[in-house]
Order: C-alpha cells, then sequence, then structure tokens
C-alpha cells in the first residue's frame, strides 16, 4: 500500500503539531523576560500569597491573555500554593464570539467561569451617541467582576494593565482631572473588600504584543468602544509614542519615577507636613565650630568643587 501506515502517518503528524506547539528560541526569551518582570511585581508588592484564590479578568485581548499565560507559567514553579480561575463577562455585544473562550480555557484545562450580564445595552442607552463609552462600562464590568469575586471566595483580583497603560493614567490624570494618581500594581478597592493586583506592572505593551503574535491567541476586539478615536487615552497613547520615538526609554524612566516618590519636593499638604519643617531646622548657630562661623566659599573653592564634580560624572 503506498505511503506510509496510519500509525506513522498519526506519529507524523503528532510530531508536527508538537513542534508546531513549541515556542521558538526567540520566544522562549521573551517569555522569560515576561516571566521575570510579572513575578518581580508579584514580589516587590507581595501580589500572591500562599492559599489564594486568585481570579484573572479574562476579555479575549492581548494583555489578559498574556497575563493568563504568564501566571499559569509562574505557577508551576512558584514557591508558594495558590489558585488560578479565569474569569469572562460576556457584555452582550453584537456578533461576540462566545464560543472562543470557553474553547480555548477547555483545551488548557484551566478552570473558568462566563459571567453573562447585558452591560452593552445599558451603556448604549445611557451614554450619548459620539461620547466615550469606557467611563460607564468599566464601572458596570467592575461591579459585576466584584460582586462574582466576594460570592466566590476570591482573594485577589488579577488585571492585565500592564505599564503604558499605568504611564498614560498618570498623564490622562494629570492633563484632564488635575490629578497626580496612575494605577497602583496593587490596590484595596474602596469599599475595602477586594484586593486588585496587576501583575503585568513592570511589563511593556510592544512585549505584550509580540507574546500575544508569537503564542496566536485567540484576540477579540473589542467592538464596543474600539472605534472611538477620539478618546484622551488615545490622544496620550499617540503622545507618549511620540516621545518614545524621538528619545527611547523615557516611557520607562516616567514608570521609574512612579516608584521614586519624594513627597517634600511636591506641594500636597495632606501628604507631607511642611509646617514640621521649622521644627526640623538645626539653628544657624549650631553649625559654628571651634574655629568660629562657616564662611562662604571662596571663587576658587567653587570652581575645585565643580572640577571634581565633572571628573566624577
Amino acid at each position: 500500500m503506498p505511503g506510509s501506515p496510519p500509525s506513522a502517518a498519526l506519529r507524523a503528524a503528532t510530531e508536527m503539531s508538537s513542534a508546531e506547539r513549541r515556542p521558538s528560541r526567540t520566544l522562549a526569551r521573551l517569555q522569560a523576560r515576561l516571566r521575570g518582570s510579572a513575578g518581580k511585581a508579584i514580589e516587590d508588592f507581595r501580589m500572591i500569597s500562599s492559599g489564594d484564590r486568585v481570579m484573572v479578568c479574562l476579555s479575549g485581548g492581548k494583555d489578559s491573555y498574556t497575563l493568563l499565560d504568564i501566571l499559569l507559567s509562574l505557577k508551576r514553579s512558584a514557591p508558594v500554593a495558590f489558585e488560578l480561575l479565569a474569569v469572562n463577562l460576556d457584555q452582550k455585544q453584537p456578533g461576540f464570539p462566545e464560543h472562543v473562550l470557553p474553547q480555548y480555557l477547555t483545551s488548557l484545562g484551566v478552570p473558568f467561569h462566563i459571567i453573562e450580564q447585558d452591560t452593552y445595552s445599558v451603556v448604549k442607552r445611557v451614554i450619548p451617541e459620539g461620547r466615550t463609552l469606557c467611563g460607564l462600562c468599566s464601572r458596570l464590568r467592575r461591579g459585576a467582576l466584584y460582586r462574582f469575586a466576594a460570592e466566590n471566595g476570591i482573594t485577589k483580583i488579577a488585571l492585565g494593565h500592564h505599564r503604558d497603560d499605568i504611564v498614560e493614567t498618570l498623564f490622562l490624570n494629570l492633563f484632564f482631572g488635575g490629578r497626580l494618581k496612575a494605577m497602583a500594581p496593587k490596590l484595596l478597592s474602596e469599599d475595602g473588600r477586594h484586593i486588585v493586583i496587576r501583575p503585568l506592572a513592570y511589563v511593556a505593551e510592544r512585549d505584550i504584543a509580540r507574546y500575544a503574535r508569537g503564542r496566536q491567541f485567540p484576540i477579540i476586539p473589542c467592538k464596543l468602544c474600539g472605534s472611538q478615536d477620539n478618546m484622551q487615552r488615545v490622544a496620550v497613547k499617540k503622545m507618549l509614542a511620540a516621545w518614545e520615538r524621538a528619545h527611547p526609554g523615557r516611557t520607562e524612566s516616567i514608570f521609574c519615577a512612579l516608584r521614586h516618590v519624594e513627597l517634600e519636593h511636591l506641594a500636597d499638604t495632606r501628604r507631607f507636613d511642611f509646617a514640621a519643617l521649622d521644627e526640623r531646622r538645626i539653628p544657624a548657630q549650631s553649625l559654628h565650630g571651634a574655629s568660629g562661623p562657616v564662611t562662604a566659599m571662596t571663587l576658587e573653592e567653587e570652581d575645585r568643587l565643580l572640577e571634581a564634580a565633572a571628573a566624577n560624572s
């Protein structure tokens, strides 16, 4: 009989399928970097503890797919035991491919739950045509997820926001809200009942996009708000992208600033006690040494000091 016997053909197909699933060397290096960044964020902010039941909010976008994938990878080698539950909110958008996520999650063997709630109709009914839908949509979505978490013993709610989201939010609040506020990698909800974590806080969006393409996640586009090009967030994103092209590394520098806040050099009297500075001041006379008061520096001494600073820079 011509051709390979059925058993050989089956083995060949299996081997080819395994080779296709095996990540390339470049993708493996990228995954290792994402694992390292997420693991460091989890450690720095004590995001996950032993016995935690972590709800991974899965929208079908590149960020949440990457979040789940990296957490699954970390879970296999984590020093503490914790559970993962993938949760999707089906908002009843017209044309939403409701079979995609269940099929994907079933193939991974990941426990999951689909919450069905028609927030789409509410948002379309309440928000006038042409206005941004994200605010109301996110509040309704957050309420549904928090309610499910409270009813199912969830101890941590994991979201897929990344470094670029955090920096964009900083500028949104700065430009349009008059507040120096971003997204916290870990926070307590306003009602005090939920801990929200963002394990991808140290990860750049471009790396997530590359990883999602390499892993070929079944991306589900958001038709509810994806065409709203007038959104303030889109404008900020474009601004940051232009900065990054002109000055590579600027986004990382801005994010680094969020981790090195010096409250005494800002102007918020609620966060820093400026009045107490008077009590902390060292009286000038206590600086007098045995040889008398401190004298002004001569020009020659200033020149030597500047030369020494330039030599050490």
